[in-house]
């Protein structure tokens, strides 16, 4: 007589094999919100060079007769001096070189289009440098910009109310936010909740941000903390900015290339190179960039501001 047989249960590895897998699209997690280039009023260049004419500075550009008399007084005549040597802001080119194997792209496909997304991630990744170049470049970052008359340092080693007021002395007329780093953000607040003035929130471009004295704060890890995005230790230091934006406020403006070819968003361009005898297609991105400062008040720097200050409330 034949022996029966036996079936073996579908096992938890069969079944993974024969699922419906639901996939997701990679998933940058460096990428941040880059508030600075959203809060930041940006200007269009056609040749790519922008020249900031400044009046010599004085109480007023022109002697100015105030006089009820005029009959009898001899009105002052002049002309407006400008700065014999202006400054000049070029646009700074951020690129790479994303290259993907097409045959990657005819079998790989779906659910995402393979090629779409590397341009995608790539696209974040040179808007993530831009916003670090606006801020630390060593030829047009806000940072290294500054006047010398526009840098203060705090009482203390914590960010306090004080230290803030004392920035927005600095840059009185129409500031527009504070930029600081989540950790010295949240180094600020602790000082505030310490002296019973805990500071109020507002909701812009959909996220919610701390005010002092009705100013936003801004957070970015482009204001590094002893040198790094993420610290890893408690305690470090770090620099808090004030700006004015806007050109009609005479305050920082974003630089960028208006009318490339191949634009894909704002200053930025994408450029199909071809593909090589390999099957490897090619594509150039280039973003242009810069950022000018039009008035030496329009930003102030607290620097060396300590983090890790932490105290018992109990």
């Amino acid at each position: 007589m034949a022996k029966e047989g036996t079936i073996n249960a579908l096992g938890k590895e069969q079944a993974y094999q024969l699922a419906d897998i639901t996939k997701t699209p990679p998933q940058f997690g460096s990428l941040t919100p880059r508030w600075l280039t959203r809060f930041l009023e940006f200007k269009g260049l056609e040749s790519g060079i922008y020249r900031v004419n400044r009046v010599v500075e004085g109480e007023t550009p022109l002697d100015i007769l105030c006089s009820s008399e005029k009959k009898s007084a001899k009105i002052p005549a002049g002309f407006v001096e400008y700065q014999q040597k202006p400054r000049e802001y070029i646009l700074n080119s951020i690129s790479t070189v994303i290259n993907v194997d097409t045959n990657v792209t005819d079998v790989f496909s779906s659910p995402y289009d393979q090629t779409r997304e590397q341009l995608n991630l790539a696209v974040e990744s040179l808007r993530e440098r831009q916003e670090s170049q606006i801020i630390n470049n060593d030829d047009y970052g806000l940072l290294k910009n500054a006047a010398d008359s526009q840098r203060i340092t705090p009482i203390k080693g914590a960010p306090m109310p004080d230290d803030f007021d004392e920035l927005i002395s600095k840059v009185w007329k129409e500031p527009s936010f504070f930029l600081a780093h989540p950790r010295a953000i949240a180094a600020f607040t602790r000082e505030c909740t310490r002296r019973g003035v805990p500071p109020n929130t507002i909701n812009i471009h959909g996220g919610n941000f701390i005010l002092w004295r009705g100013i936003p704060i801004v957070p970015t890890d482009k204001l590094l903390v002893d040198g790094v995005k993420k610290p890893k230790g408690k305690s470090g230091k770090t620099n808090i900015l004030l700006i004015r934006t806007g050109e009609s406020k005479r305050g920082v403006i974003g630089l960028h290339q208006s009318g490339l070819q191949n634009e894909q968003s704002r200053g930025l361009s994408v450029r199909f190179k071809g593909v090589d005898e390999e099957g490897i297609a090619s594509y150039l991105l280039s973003l242009y960039c810069s950022a000018a400062i039009l008035a030496d008040d329009a930003v102030a720097v607290l620097e060396d501001v300590e983090v890790g200050d932490y105290y018992d409330y109990t």
